[in-house]
């Protein structure tokens, strides 16, 4: 099918898609342009999570395509790449939502599930009838988690007994199946308990007063003697190892969503210059205007050829965690860049939502430090570029 090229797609990556690929690309992009990009702004502005499309994403028939439990021919890791870039290219918090959702949840069940809760959790989120949410982070931890996880895990007979607390969980407040990671105080390993809404003991909050991704339903969790079934352990988790394989998969949306972003900064700043006149012409006839859009241009267009690159890898088996890390690293950094000089360009207008540009800004500063800081990526491509760690 004829699919049309995004405007800061400059190279026509798209192309590098196969036709059924193609095709639901394009279902997806006419339904976030058709469905998001009209509330987008009204719901970020009052910080309201638009639940009424969430059966709408489940008729597109995408949350489950990496998974067997689920219909559908699986997906090229290049699919699932510009799946998440569009989704950011439009509203950064839903693309966030459906990568908790699809990437987070439903990947940590589908890696570290055993067959029976693949297929009892696996096919209802798929059509997202139930909403994952994945519960790592901690108040008192970030970067350190791989070693200072404090939400605790007791085995009491036939259950878990969960202890502790957990921050800045997206689809927190409203999730169906929350995978919570725990250090069992047994063996001192961190394992993963998917622990349903409703279970005693289980409080989520939303985080109020954001400033980025406000439409996201972030959550403060607490566990308090939170008791979990065996059955409800998830089976292959036994280690951080397996924890971190889930990052290294989901680290690479990130940065397929920062080219999202520098893609939409980039249309809206070059409309805006066609658009806006000063000195009687548009101001897209200044040299200093066009110097910014080609620099923009030149950000998105080398992120883009990076992630591209980053899917074969995946999809080749070739995939390390310094390829995600450096793409995640990279590409939000040079995004940074890009919604300012956006900002920068329209002025004054680019601080209100109602020119496009204001609700981007924002909400680059979560992409920016979400999946992994720069400074801890870039550790991990220094140790793979050394061989010696140079962590603390």
């Amino acid at each position: 099918m004829t699919l049309e090229a995004l405007p800061g797609d400059l190279y026509h990556m798209q192309e590098l898609l196969d036709e059924r690929e193609k095709e639901i690309l394009g279902r997806v992009r006419g339904f976030l342009e058709a469905r998001v990009a009209p509330i987008a702004d009204d719901c970020w502005g009052r910080a309201e999570f638009p639940f009424d499309l969430i059966p709408r994403y489940g008729e597109l028939g995408i949350a489950g395509l990496a998974y067997d439990e689920c219909p559908g021919e699986r997906p090229s890791s290049l699919l699932t790449g510009f799946l998440a870039m569009d989704m950011a290219r439009v509203d950064p918090s839903m693309a966030t939502f459906f990568g908790v959702h699809a990437g987070l949840a439903m990947g940590s069940i589908g890696r570290c599930g055993s067959p029976e809760q693949r297929e009892r959790w696996l096919p209802a989120m798929g059509r997202m009838e139930k909403i994952g949410a994945f519960a790592l982070t901690e108040p008192e931890g970030g970067s350190d988690v791989a070693l200072g996880l404090r939400t605790t895990a007791r085995r009491d007979g036939g259950h878990w007994v969960l202890n502790g607390a957990k921050r800045w969980i997206g689809n927190g407040t409203f999730a169906d199946h929350t995978v919570v990671w725990a250090r069992d105080e047994a063996d001192d390993r961190v394992k993963g308990f998917v622990v349903g809404k409703g279970t005693p003991g289980f409080t989520a909050t939303r985080i109020e007063n954001k400033i980025a991704l406000r439409t996201v339903q972030n959550a403060d969790i607490v566990l308090e003697d939170c008791r979990v079934p065996e059955a409800d352990r998830l089976a292959g988790a036994n280690g951080f190892r397996d924890t971190a394989a889930i990052l290294r998969r989901t680290r690479s949306g990130v940065a397929w969503q920062a080219a999202g972003v520098m893609l939409a900064a980039y249309e809206i700043a070059r409309d805006y210059a066609v658009e806006r006149e000063q000195f009687g012409r548009p101001i897209a006839k200044f040299q200093l205007v066009q110097d910014l859009l080609v620099k923009m241009l030149g950000n998105a267009t080398a992120s883009l050829g990076m992630v591209v690159r980053l899917a074969q890898l995946q999809d080749e088996g070739l995939y390390r965690d310094e390829h995600s890390a450096l793409a995640k690293a990279y590409c939000t950094t040079r995004m940074r860049e890009v919604v300012g000089w956006a900002r920068e360009l329209m002025a004054g207008n680019g601080i209100v939502l109602d020119y496009g540009i204001g609700r981007f800004v924002a909400d680059a500063e979560a992409l920016y430090s979400y999946e992994g800081t720069r400074e801890i990526n870039t550790l991990i491509v220094g140790r793979a570029a050394t061989g010696m760690g140079a962590f603390v």
